[in-house]
């Protein structure tokens, strides 16, 4: 594999509290990786370690041959970083954030204009505009344009999307697509289990701890137990009601369905409704469905936990 990106049994812990746990992987040059799970995930940890702003525990890092800890100079002229917090200058306008963070890298807009092209050209009618007074989805279009506009080798983004409105997350995948086939590696991480999709490979993380690394499509493939979607009458004590049920597995809440598995690993329709209208339960609706990235998600952490246990 030509790795542009590796990490060899990180670990990272504050006051006693475990980050990460020996987490390991590689990225592929030119490749777009997500690194997918809730907050408290240790994300942000992993991406502060590979942009050389925090130092591990434990473990190796190097970023295009280039070791975190000894070559961190070279690493931050190839690397741009986005963190999940706006932090760029809120009294600068956007065309001086622009101007100046050009400028620390010995650059111009000029010069590497073709790579912030078509995300800059889309805030640039508020070019006078004062950062700070920015929507969600134009500060992340300028944060995202001042980390390229030193055409950077190796792109960091730490949760990019969270906080911004379904279109302008659309957008802003678009724009990753498009830097890609710049050559770009690309390291993004991410809340949302929907974008684990739209990366060439994820790994699913809790905990600090790296659950699974696949292909989208790989993840989904593994996934072993028959999954259902099942509705009632009463979504209130849908939960409930399963799992007092001896056959079930898991339950979880999907937006206005639940997702079922049985402890047998096949879904019998006939006996869960049966067991449902038993506690009050009608207009029952139980289908076969086939996994989301989210399903595989907690079925992996329910595997990790009984193995721990």
């Amino acid at each position: 594999m030509n790795t542009s990106v590796l990490a060899e049994n990180i670990s990272k812990s504050y006051n006693g509290l475990q980050a990460l746990r020996n987490v390991s992987f590689g990225v592929k040059k030119g490749e777009l990786f997500g690194l997918i799970g809730p907050d408290g995930a240790g994300k942000t940890s992993l991406f502060r370690i590979l942009a050389t702003l925090l130092f591990a525990d434990r473990g190796k890092a190097m970023v295009e041959s280039f070791d975190v800890v000894k070559d961190y100079k070279k690493i931050r002229n190839i690397v741009g970083y986005m963190p999940g917090r706006f932090s760029l200058y809120f009294d600068l306008s956007v065309e001086e954030n622009l101007k100046f963070y050009a400028r620390i890298f010995n650059t111009t807009i000029q010069e590497n204009y073709h790579l912030v092209k078509d995300i800059y050209q889309q805030i640039e009618p508020f070019k006078k505009r004062l950062a700070g007074r920015l929507s969600g989805g134009m500060k992340q279009k300028l944060a995202l344009s001042c980390a390229l506009i030193h055409s950077p080798e190796v792109l960091f983004l730490d949760e990019p999307t969270t906080g911004v409105d379904a279109v302008s997350r659309k957008e802003f995948w678009d724009m990753l697509k498009n830097l890609q086939q710049e050559g770009i590696t690309i390291l993004v991480s991410t809340p949302y289990m929907d974008e684990a999709a739209l990366c060439d490979r994820v790994a699913l993380m809790q905990k600090g701890n790296i659950l699974s690394i696949d292909r989208p499509e790989g993840i989904v493939n593994s996934y072993k137990p028959e999954l259902a979607s099942v509705q009632s009458s009463n979504m209130f004590d849908i939960i409930v009601d399963l799992q007092e049920f001896e056959d079930t597995a898991s339950v979880f809440r999907f937006g206005d369905r639940v997702h079922y598995t049985s402890e047998s690993g096949a879904i019998e329709k006939e006996k869960i409704e049966s067991f449902l209208k038993s506690r009050d339960h009608d207009h029952i609706r139980i289908e076969k469905i086939k996994p989301s990235i989210e399903d595989c998600f907690m079925e992996l952490m329910k595997e990790e936990k009984t193995e721990n246990d």
